[in-house]
């Protein structure tokens, strides 16, 4: 297997630029997601790692050689597509084969390759059915079989489980982690499904509008966002968003707004202006003696927990809270904030101000 390192990878149709300067490194071994919105880039990038279009501008390290330029064919990739791309006309067996019978590989090497894969698989019973009868998850296996066979330097994978129902999906997700875990292999995935992104990956580098917004572990990405488009496109519910007018000097440790005082991680940096305060619904505090308040504007009701919406001074908020916490619509309610788990923004930027909490995500970012 293979690290991946992109530097300052550009591409341009026309006037229109899909991917703007990214620069990310893709370990040896790595479960590595690009995540974003349709049309974000993340395709584009995927297709310039694997050869299949050539860069603009910028530099695409294979294994340690430069690749930018070469064709598909030339850098050892295997590449699973969303709509499996299987040939009609042969059988299971076959389509696994295909790419080792176009390389000239005895047929009994071939044989026992196609045998080891499709143990790995468990697809040995369909191995002699054709691929037109089969359901969407065997399909989808025999698909990543006959890119495992190749045994590449490198894995490709552009929204593979997309054409899933949701249920399977979930399923086959876990058994496509459980496989790159088995293999040892560098795998890029291509998802707009930031859960799948978050369960599934290593690092996740998020994208917005031909941009790297964020690049890290899915941990640090979920708890200190680097924008307000990462915070709003990462979690469910995602994160609130309370808006105020202030200044946040460097090494200043709470906040004023709306008459109230909350503590918040030591700031690093200083702003003024148009500011918001980012928090997860799953660290807002519902208590009846906190002075900044809220009015109950609905309730949803999930098992063990539930999700209560409020209209603030600054704000709509939802709070993820016990499913036994009274909470009734119409009430109006106290509101606190775990000062360890709160993230300011400039809102003219979208920016996260550094502070103690996050500086090494972000410098990291």
């Amino acid at each position: 297997m293979a690290q991946i390192i992109i530097k300052n990878l550009r591409k341009d149709f026309g006037d229109f630029t899909a991917v703007k300067s990214s620069s990310f490194t893709i370990e040896d071994g790595e479960f590595f997601m690009l995540l974003g919105p349709s049309g974000c880039g993340k395709t584009t990038t995927l297709r310039m790692i694997a050869g299949l279009e050539m860069p603009t501008a910028g530099e695409v390290f294979i294994d340690g050689e430069e690749v930018s330029q070469k064709r598909a064919s030339e850098r050892d990739i295997a590449f699973v597509f969303q709509m499996f791309a299987l040939y009609p006309h042969l059988n299971v067996q076959q389509n696994i084969s295909y790419p080792l019978k176009s390389q000239g590989m005895p047929k009994a090497q071939i044989k026992v390759k196609v045998a080891e894969v499709a143990k790995i698989l468990g697809i040995e019973h369909i191995l002699n059915k054709p691929v037109g009868g089969l359901s969407g998850g065997d399909r989808q296996r025999v698909a990543l079989g006959r890119a495992i066979v190749r045994e590449p330097k490198a894995f490709m994978m552009d929204e593979p489980l997309g054409a899933l129902d949701a249920e399977f999906r979930e399923h086959m997700s876990q058994e496509l982690r459980t496989l790159h875990d088995q293999m040892g292999a560098t795998t890029v995935y291509v998802t707009h499904d930031q859960l799948e992104a978050m369960q599934m990956g290593d690092k996740i580098v998020v994208m917005n509008h031909g941009s790297v917004e964020q690049f890290g572990v899915p941990q640090d990405i979920y708890d200190w966002p680097a924008t307000m488009f990462v915070a709003n496109f990462i979690g469910s519910p995602s994160m609130n968003f309370l808006h105020f007018e202030g200044t946040v000097a460097t090494g200043d440790t709470s906040i004023s707004f709306d008459g109230q005082s909350f503590d918040i991680p030591a700031q690093l940096s200083t702003a003024s202006g148009k500011l918001v305060m980012g928090v997860r619904p799953e660290h807002v505090v519902l208590q009846d003696d906190s002075a900044y308040r809220g009015e109950v504007t609905a309730t949803e009701y999930l098992g063990t927990t539930q999700i209560v919406t409020l209209d603030t001074p600054n704000g709509i908020l939802k709070a993820r809270t016990p499913a036994t916490q009274v909470a009734n619509v119409g009430d109006t309610i106290g509101l606190d904030f775990n000062p360890r788990t709160i993230t300011l923004f400039d809102e003219t930027t979208g920016e996260a101000l550094l502070s103690k909490a996050n500086k090494g995500v972000l410098d990291h970012g």
